[in-house]
């Protein structure tokens, strides 16, 4: 199978995208580096309309299928369970970091334009959350999802790196050829 374009293309964006996104915000949180903040949230707005179009589109044009016919079974479900991770993962990934921002009130921004106002206390100018359980939630999610994809990610390149490698393959070239 053949893979299209708009596949790999989206594929390079939300991947490299997302990469970026977890490095800045573990960043981010380990330096307190709030002048960021925006910026990271905008991004991941933008990442989380690129991951969904991924999903659309893997739907439409369907899996694609191991240029291996003798791969091992064992093998054929780890590597399903990386590609499902990645998928729901780039996508929960930025509906929790705007769960926590926005029903945190912390607003979602989009590089200067308010897709949801922030909501601060006029004395205090502490964030006054709209829901503290959807805020909690979207918290306890995203930190949680932070690990979880880094180690989808790892296995996935991993994967990629043994097909290329060790297998000598066509994988890497099916995905990052474009003719």
């Amino acid at each position: 199978m053949n893979l299209s374009t708009t596949t790999k293309i989206l594929h390079a964006i939300v991947g490299l995208s997302m990469i970026s996104l977890i490095a800045v915000g573990i960043y981010m949180h380990e330096t307190k580096t709030f002048a960021l903040y925006d910026i990271h949230k905008s991004v991941g707005v933008i990442v989380f309309v690129f991951a969904l179009s991924r999903v659309i589109v893997r739907f439409k044009e369907g899996w694609p299928k191991p240029l291996e016919t003798n791969t091992a079974k064992l093998q054929l479900i780890i590597a399903k369970v990386i590609h499902w991770g990645l998928i729901v993962s780039t996508v929960l990934y930025p509906i929790s970091g705007m769960m926590m921002s926005g029903a945190g009130g912390h607003g979602i921004p989009l590089f200067g334009l308010e897709l949801l106002a922030s909501n601060y206390d006029a004395v205090t100018q502490k964030a006054v959350p709209l829901n503290e359980t959807l805020a909690s939630l979207g918290h306890e999610l995203h930190e949680s999802l932070t690990g979880v994809l880094i180690l989808f990610i790892v296995l996935h390149v991993a994967g990629a790196l043994k097909h290329h490698i060790i297998d000598k393959d066509e994988t890497i070239k099916r995905m990052f050829s474009f003719k």
